[in-house]
């Protein structure tokens, strides 16, 4: 079994939690407050910022240059392409980027974001990586799940855009790099002696995402 798929399985309710948390079934039926949209937006920026951050890091502690190489494409990516059209879609929204500049960090923001580069400053590569994970991995799979249900609004969903973005090839392709890469890193650098240790990493990671969509339940 994939890494992945292993990871998930083991801690199934959290997973569950995360993946079908009423933040994403609101953006699948077009009922999520957009007060709670544009608060989830402007703390995503932020969060993007800490996840480039945990790319430099893991060029840091790669040892290899096809690792460092991952690293610096992950990190470019975020800056150079992400970045953009994050500020792009948040135009449409009302939203500058020196507003959200601006904006205080959630803490549930500060929360995944640090527990990620903290688990990345005290462990390797591969502890970096489960505890990306449960974001860029599951972010494809909430957004290729919504764009197949059925029961997804598609007409004058306010949050269409946002389910394609995730749903796309572009996107997939990315979340399903990352699941390989999980399963090279486990490969060299893992053994069922880490398997206690990743679970933990995995579950408390997919624990914080669904905070973060706590917190975009909640606009302050």
């Amino acid at each position: 079994m994939p890494l992945f798929d292993r990871l998930k399985a083991s801690c199934a309710p959290e997973w569950s939690s995360y993946v079908d948390h009423p933040f994403v079934r609101g953006l699948a039926d077009g009922t999520l407050p957009e007060a709670c949209f544009r608060h989830y937006l402007i703390q995503d920026y932020l969060f993007l910022i800490q996840f480039a951050r945990a790319y430099a890091l893991a060029a840091y502690k790669a040892e290899t240059l096809p690792d460092i190489r991952q690293a610096t494409e992950g990190l470019k990516a975020i800056v150079e392409v992400e970045m953009g059209l994050h500020v792009q879609y948040c135009t449409g929204w009302g939203l500058s980027e020196a507003q959200m500049q601006a904006a205080p960090e959630a803490d549930a923001c500060m929360a995944y974001t640090r527990y990620v580069l903290e688990k990345g400053l005290a462990g390797d590569l591969l502890d970096l990586h489960v505890a990306l994970a449960p974001c860029i991995v599951g972010y494809g799979e909430i957004g290729a799940g919504l764009a197949s249900d059925p029961a997804t609004k598609r007409d004058d969903n306010p949050y269409a855009d946002w389910i394609g973005m995730y749903a796309s090839t572009e996107y997939q392709d990315m979340a399903r790099a990352e699941a390989v890469y999980l399963d090279d890193l486990f490969a060299r650098r893992g053994g069922e002696g880490r398997w206690p240790g990743l679970q933990t990493t995995f579950r408390q990671a997919t624990r914080l995402e669904a905070a973060f969509w706590d917190m975009g339940m909640t606009p302050s």
